[in-house]
């Protein structure tokens, strides 16, 4: 069953995946605006916005479009990407995708619970392990669109999964990060969110 519900995920993941070929060089000089909040080099200094450095450049120009096109609603990027054009897009990501990215530490009283839902999931609230499609070092899945994870401030892990739950955020496929976050107590999710913050891509 596992096996089938991988194959499905990264199928359905493959639909989106296609985009113009990014220059990072090119990116870097596109990326000014970006710094002040994301960091010069994606590693945000602050926990409210997310790293970008080492993200899947897939993931990143899919996001990138679906907050220019509103799909996404992001308040911070208000207007911010309206300028791009789709090469911009291309370029900025395979810059921030080139850049190496930096791990927090787990808080020790969250690191086991945290670990067991990461690794396995919650089988009585039908949860599935979260390295099904983010991989076990939270590199993400590249090719199914999937993102990379590990390191990632664990104060936006958590607003994002609470998103997800509330349906604000819905611009995942087939709804699989609504369902997964709905079935989350609050609980679990900071234990998830800071046991990514310390896991290394």
């Amino acid at each position: 069953m596992n096996k089938l519900l991988i194959s499905l995920l990264v199928t359905i993941g493959l639909t989106g995946v296609a985009h113009a070929a990014g220059d990072a060089a090119a990116g870097k000089g596109k990326t000014a605006v970006c710094g002040a909040c994301h960091g010069a080099d994606g590693n945000s200094a602050v926990a409210n916005f997310p790293k970008l450095a080492g993200q899947n450049e897939a993931y990143l120009i899919k996001q990138l479009n679906e907050i220019k096109s509103g799909n996404r609603a992001v308040v911070e990027m208000t207007g911010l990407l309206n300028g791009l054009n789709d090469q911009d897009i291309a370029d900025i990501a395979a810059y921030f995708a080139k850049q190496k990215g930096t791990v927090g530490h787990a808080a020790k009283d969250l690191v086991e619970q945290g670990q067991k839902i990461y690794r396995s999931g919650i089988a009585a609230k039908g949860v599935a392990a979260c390295t099904a499609c983010h991989s076990p070092t939270g590199a993400g899945n590249e090719q199914a669109g999937f993102p990379a994870i590990g390191g990632q401030h664990a104060a936006y892990t958590e607003k994002q999964l609470h998103s997800f739950r509330t349906g604000e955020r819905a611009n995942d496929p087939q709804g699989m990060m609504r369902d997964t976050a709905g079935k989350l107590s609050d609980t679990e999710i900071k234990a998830v969110a800071s046991y990514i913050q310390g896991l290394s891509k």
